[in-house]
């Protein structure tokens, strides 16, 4: 089934609002030839993309996007590049390898990018401080003694802290437990793909606004687009959820709509009132809980809504209903900056499985595909992406073999049974969520 352009929306919102008006690039007309390309400019196809180039100088690869850089999932995340993941429901020490192998990818991947951003020299916000992983209610409460257990045994630096302990960092008093986790990295999402985008090798050619429509399979691939195609050796989908539209994981990833919003830039005294950190991170130890962040440039952001919305896009109406329970969560947390107004808000998708799996590999002979990384995609996309280019390559490492174990996906039922499902899915994250919302 062939697509149009109108088949992958975009609206200004996210990250991207605080960042100047990015130039269009021009569309491909006519077909083109090219040896590689990496289809999504997202963490996970800058990466891709950025490898073949290392180590094929002599060749050119095409990055294509269906958006502008810094409007797909890449640029409207919370902006978290962790290397501890949380694994909802409770510590089971069968599952330790598992564990070990996940958060090796997501330090491989922090790795490359503190590389990339540091000798690039790109303005995003970098912070590496860690993150306050918080509980308010009965079940966030239950996760946080599980979540020690496993930091614990797996040997992660981190400092338990108690509701006084939180207040003082943080500004508030909803929180009665948490635990802060040192390693891990906080950024402006929008501005770092941008920046990762914008100091490509010089034999990478990015096109932006340009979707890819249909692949027709052969040797060459075809890429149709709106105004003309490509044929290539080599393709790359680095699109998460939308790899379905392309014919690929359909019945085994979906995109859970999530929605946030920004505060106005907090005055000094505003400020002051906010604990002893300049910028913090909150992850909830509830798997529905918001996620809260104090940033660089003096404004609150909460994000604290997912649902299935047929893998789209919250509409403006609904973004407006949507911003009530913004302000709800946001005034629970500071009673005292009730008149703080937003300035923005935004809703973004991530793209889920049913058992909670990545995807990486070879999906026929000359297309590979990495993605799907149930909210953790910032660390985690980019060691996928830069793995699967050397996978391509014919490389061998132990981040590739630890990709390569992703567990195999579960599978979902067509619609109509799949939006049921979706739905129930994705509201189950909220039982028992109370106070942490």
């Amino acid at each position: 089934m062939a697509f149009t352009g109108k088949d992958f929306p975009t609206d200004p919102h996210g990250w991207a609002e605080f960042l100047p008006l990015r130039k269009n690039t021009p569309s491909i007309t006519g077909i083109q030839k090219a040896h590689r390309v990496v289809i999504g400019a997202g963490v996970t196809g800058l990466a891709c993309a950025r490898r073949l180039a290392e180590l094929n100088p002599d060749q050119e690869i095409i990055l294509l996007d269906a958006r502008q850089t810094g409007q797909g999932a890449s640029g409207r995340n919370s902006g978290y590049a962790v290397t501890a993941s949380h694994f909802a429901g409770g510590f089971h020490k069968s599952e330790l390898d598992n564990y070990r192998r996940i958060n090796r990818i997501n330090k491989a991947g922090l790795e490359i990018l503190r590389a990339q951003i540091n000798d690039l020299k790109i303005t995003c916000q970098w912070h590496e401080s860690g993150f306050f992983h918080t509980a308010a209610d009965s079940r966030a409460i239950w996760e946080h003694g599980q979540f020690l257990d496993y930091l614990k045994e797996l040997g992660i630096e981190h400092t338990p802290l108690d509701r006084k302990a939180l207040r003082k960092k943080l500004g508030t008093d909803m929180y009665r437990a948490g635990v802060h986790v040192a390693e891990g990295a906080l950024m402006q999402p929008a501005a770092m793909v941008r920046g990762l985008a914008d100091t490509l090798p010089p034999n990478i050619k990015l096109y932006e606004q340009n979707p890819v429509l249909e692949i027709e399979p052969g040797n060459p691939v075809t890429l149709k687009l709106e105004a003309g195609e490509i044929r290539t050796g080599q393709v790359f989908l680095a699109v998460n959820y939308e790899s379905a539209k392309l014919g690929y994981l359909r019945r085994y990833m979906l995109g859970s709509t999530l929605s946030g919003s920004f505060t106005r830039v907090l005055t000094d005294e505003e400020l002051a009132t906010l604990g002893s950190l300049k910028q913090w991170g909150v992850l909830s130890l509830h798997t529905g809980g918001a996620t809260v962040r104090l940033t660089e440039d003096k404004r609150i952001c909460i994000r604290n809504t997912a649902e299935y919305n047929a893998n789209a896009l919250l509409s403006p109406r609904q973004l407006k209903e949507r911003q009530l329970l913004h302000r709800d969560g946001f005034e629970r947390r500071f009673p005292n900056l009730t008149h703080v107004p937003f300035e923005h808000s935004w809703s973004g998708v991530e793209g889920i499985s049913a058992n909670g799996t990545n995807f990486f590999g070879r999906q026929t002979s000359n297309v590979y595909l990495a993605g799907g990384y149930n909210g953790s995609g910032v660390s985690r996309g980019t060691a996928f992406g830069t793995a699967i280019a050397e996978y391509a390559c014919g490389g061998q490492s132990d981040l590739i073999r630890d990709c390569l174990a992703s567990a195999p996906a579960a599978w979902l039922p067509p619609r109509p049974l799949l939006d049921i499902g979706a739905f129930f899915t994705v509201r189950n994250r909220f039982r028992g969520v109370g106070l942490d919302r």
